[in-house]
């Protein structure tokens, strides 16, 4: 297997998996809106207030979507050419989907809370745990490349590890800093940025060089 060494285990069809995951991803990105209302029968004055205490729900939900949103790109990216799966992929694939599915508390909290410190640092942890999830994942799918149709050129799963290994460093390092400011771990958050996007243009190319010219995911 060209280096690889094949671990025995269960195999079967990745199809169930992958729509079991879009579905999850789909509810997750659904739940996050559930809390952004406004009272019925406000006048004016009641009305602007309302709006203003509402605004802080929004901007957790625009954030905790585009991550989950990223999340199931580089999900997708990774499972694009996956034809089977076996039981350590489908194990590790269930616990992605769970974290993924909890978003909708730390968002909550973060919206609710968000100037306090274990809000900010619950948020963050949350987020870093989903990418060491994904990260595993998508560990184990690159050493097991007798599971996919077409297998991924190293340079392009290595830099896929390292997408996802940004997001995990960010929100980590943000956890123990959100007990000193919530708001400059919350500021901190904003260095992924550049980095993904370097990232993100760099897999481009990999992906153009190995004649895949889909866009990047997380």
């Amino acid at each position: 297997m060209k280096g690889h060494q094949r671990v025995r285990d269960d195999e079967g069809s990745a199809v169930r998996l992958i729509a079991l995951s879009d579905g999850v991803f789909a509810i997750a990105m659904t739940l996050l809106a559930l809390d952004i209302a406004l009272p019925v029968g406000l006048n004016s004055a009641d009305f602007d207030e309302a709006l203003a205490d509402v605004m802080p729900s929004v901007w957790a939900y625009a954030l905790s979507f585009l991550l989950i949103a990223a999340f199931w790109r580089g999900h997708h990216q990774v499972f694009r050419y996956v034809e089977k799966v076996d039981g350590t992929v489908i194990r590790l694939g269930l616990l992605s989907l769970g974290l993924i599915a909890l978003m909708p508390f730390p968002t909550t909290l973060l919206a609710e809370y968000g100037d306090l410190a274990p809000s900010v640092a619950v948020y963050s942890g949350a987020v870093a745990v989903m990418g060491i999830a994904q990260l595993t994942l998508t560990i184990a799918l690159w050493k097991r490349p007798w599971l996919a149709g077409v297998a991924l050129p190293d340079r392009v799963a290595r830099n896929d590890v390292a997408d996802l290994a940004a997001t995990v460093l960010v929100f980590a390092l943000a956890v123990p800093l959100a007990f000193v400011s919530p708001t400059g771990a919350k500021l901190w958050w904003a260095v992924l940025i550049p980095v993904k996007w370097v990232l993100g243009e760099r897999g481009n190319r990999l992906r153009a060089a190995a004649g895949d010219s889909a866009p990047e995911g997380t």
